[in-house]
């Protein structure tokens, strides 16, 4: 038995040895139609990383040959399946300008999107690919209305936009936490918060948002100089009035008609003085 699976070993790594020198001896000296066979052989047995560095090198020969198609489209895919996602979208993408009639075109578009989307890193970091996969799904979205991938594309559009609301609203509430050591970022946070507000119509962040931007007109206005003030607290008024008017029973009800409160209360004693 042991004998069996020593034998089996040793043919097994014959079989690996003799492979990887056909593949170099291909690669490095075979003709443009050897290479192609070979880079098609690889891809249909998954090994996508020899078959990329073969098609590659076949490219510049195949240009405005038929089999140009087929070559561009496992390239793509080569690259999607061993996750160089930016490479595949990019990839993707072209085919389906290049082949626009053929049978994958639908196929690479969606594809296209999903590599960006892969790519897309967390909410904190450059939102490049995120807005390349968002308007790639877009696209996609409006271009095949009945496909069967639609509620996917619909899926992956909305994780991506969320991801884009969050960073927004991240962005102005960092504005708001460093307003202590900057006054002016009272401002920014409350045009920051206008803006996500705007931007996304019916984001799961408004609630929060009018809140913070309540919070920012408030301490805004209480830091004021006289001169200043009596502007600034009518401003932060306007955003309590809008919180509860969107959210009557909202969760920071208790904290916003603190604030209310404590403006009107600035607001009488100004006019007094």
């Amino acid at each position: 038995m042991i004998k069996n699976k020593i034998l089996a070993l040793l043919f097994s790594l014959m079989f690996m040895l003799t492979s990887c020198g056909e593949y170099q001896k291909i690669l490095n000296r075979g003709t443009t139609d050897e290479q192609y066979k070979m880079a098609v052989k690889l891809y249909e047995s998954q090994k996508y990383s020899k078959a990329i560095r073969l098609f590659e090198k076949i490219t510049p020969a195949y240009r405005a040959k038929p089999q140009m198609e087929r070559i561009q489209f496992m390239v793509s895919q080569s690259n999607f399946n061993v996750k160089n996602y930016a490479l595949a979208g990019y990839y993707f993408d072209r085919f389906a300008k290049n082949y626009p009639k053929s049978s994958k075109a639908e196929e690479a578009e969606f594809l296209s999107a999903l590599s960006y989307y892969k790519s897309s890193p967390s909410f904190s970091l450059d939102p490049t690919d995120t807005n390349k996969a968002l308007e790639s799904f877009q696209k996609f979205i409006d271009k095949y209305p009945e496909s069967k991938r639609l509620v996917e594309a619909n899926k992956y559009y909305g994780e991506l936009r969320f991801k884009l609301e969050k960073k927004a609203f991240e962005i102005a509430k960092t504005y708001y936490r460093t307003a202590d050591y900057d006054s002016r970022n009272y401002r920014a946070a409350i045009v920051a918060m206008d803006n996500l507000l705007s931007d996304y119509l019916g984001t799961s962040f408004k609630e929060e948002a009018l809140y913070y931007r309540l919070k920012a007109a408030h301490d805004f206005a209480m830091k004021s100089t006289n001169r200043r003030k009596t502007e600034r607290i009518e401003e932060a008024l306007k955003a309590y009035e809008k919180l509860t008017r969107n959210f009557p029973n909202s969760k920071f009800l208790v904290d916003s008609n603190k604030m209310s409160a404590a403006l009107k209360k600035e607001q009488k004693q100004l006019v007094k003085s």
